[in-house]
């Protein structure tokens, strides 16, 4: 497929799909004869993967790692644990930070929105 096609399929803009070649995140693109960038099914898994990461807030280090970690069955067991666990770490601190922010948009919905109720949902975000 095309980048054009890689691009729809995935929801990702191309100069971000050229990025993520740049930094190795997905492999570059084999070339067909007119020089286009032709892409298979494994590159748009690896990319859809990207952008979930991505949407859900890991960082390009972290992608990379766990990227890694699924591509290296080899891997040392005390690097794979190293890594699943800080990425354990990271997705569980995200999920605190979000359930304080629904606790407090919750409770704004229900009740009337003055100004000193909005500044608690900044409040709520300011608090690490």
């Amino acid at each position: 497929m095309t980048i054009g096609e890689l691009s729809k399929a995935t929801s990702t803009n191309i100069s971000t799909i050229r990025y993520y070649e740049t930094v190795g995140l997905i492999s570059p693109a084999e070339r067909s004869q007119g020089n286009q960038r032709r892409y298979s099914q494994t590159e748009q898994d690896r990319l859809s993967f990207i952008t979930q990461a991505r949407d859900l807030g890991l960082t390009i280090e972290a992608i990379r790692d766990l990227i890694d970690l699924s591509a290296r069955p080899d891997l040392p067991g005390d690097d794979a644990h190293r890594i699943a666990s800080e990425q354990l770490a990271t997705v569980k601190g995200k999920i605190q930070r979000l359930r304080k922010l629904e606790t407090e948009l919750t409770r704004m919905s229900k009740t009337d929105s003055t100004e000193s109720n909005r500044d608690r949902v900044i409040k709520s975000l300011a608090d690490r």
